[in-house]
């Protein structure tokens, strides 16, 4: 399926896998494929997430269609928290296939980062 997204004036669009049933507990573990993954939630939730066996990847969680919060999420961290409630998550694997989405929102968090600090 498709996932669209509105980023910094951007619309985005990409191919991602829907998750559903136990594999939401697998998640990007083992992940060979490299491929987004979409995860819905039926109520809003600040559930954590971990990366044991998992590449780096960015998370992006989503309360609907609106970003509420992303980080980039290296492996085997034990507890990754959004700072809000959400209902989505995507988990976009670090590789070729999604580095200019990855580009777009690293490099808006490292002026975030900047902006915030001074």
């Amino acid at each position: 399926m498709k996932a669209k997204l509105k980023f910094k004036g951007k619309e985005l669009e990409f191919e991602v896998d829907k998750v559903k049933g136990t594999k939401k507990f697998i998640g990007l573990m083992f992940n060979k494929k490299g491929k987004a993954l979409l995860f819905e939630f039926s109520r809003p939730t600040q559930q954590a997430i971990h990366s044991f066996f998992c590449p780096d990847f960015l998370a992006i969680w989503l309360q609907k269609n609106k970003i509420v919060d992303y980080k980039l999420v290296k492996r085997n961290k034990p507890y990754i928290k959004p700072n809000k409630q959400f209902t989505r998550l995507l988990e976009i694997p670090i590789n070729q296939k999604y580095q200019g989405i990855i580009k777009l929102f690293l490099e808006n968090k490292k002026k975030d980062l900047n902006t915030t600090s001074s």
